[in-house]
């Protein structure tokens, strides 16, 4: 039975363990295990994971800034992959912001990342035309 909850900073070392095996999610700068308690502290209930008996199986994070949402890094174990977590995780996501008034969220998908394309665009996302730009601070 999967079960699911707040992601808490105790699953950090399972959430990047997860999220290094699989293709199309780059740990970068801000995923430092201070820096993913500090999003956290700041963003209460809005990143979830999905476990069973205890084992981290599926995870994302979510926050806002009061007018926009970013979902980073869902991912799902393979062996759980087609079982309706990653959609799970997003609902429950996607209602927390809409509880918080949030009206609009985005997400980042890698162009070399086509099974995520095709999953969010299975669940109601649409591409919107923008480069993502950046810069190391």
């Amino acid at each position: 039975m999967i079960n699911t909850r707040e992601f808490v900073i105790a699953d950090y070392d399972a959430a990047v363990a997860l999220w290094n095996r699989l293709e199309g999610i780059e740990i970068a700068e801000g995923d430092k295990r201070d820096e993913i308690n500090e999003y956290l502290l700041r963003n209460p209930d809005f990143s979830r994971v999905a476990e069973e008996d205890g084992v981290l199986v599926g995870v994302a994070l979510c926050g806002h800034d009061g007018r926009r949402d970013y979902i980073y890094h869902l991912a799902v174990t393979p062996e759980y992959q087609g079982r309706g977590i990653g959609k799970l995780l997003m609902g429950e996501c996607i209602a927390r912001l809409r509880n918080a008034g949030i009206i609009r969220a985005l997400i980042l998908v890698a162009d070399d990342n086509p099974n995520a394309h095709a999953f969010y665009h299975r669940s109601g996302w649409e591409d919107v035309s923008a480069k993502v730009m950046g810069i190391d601070l």
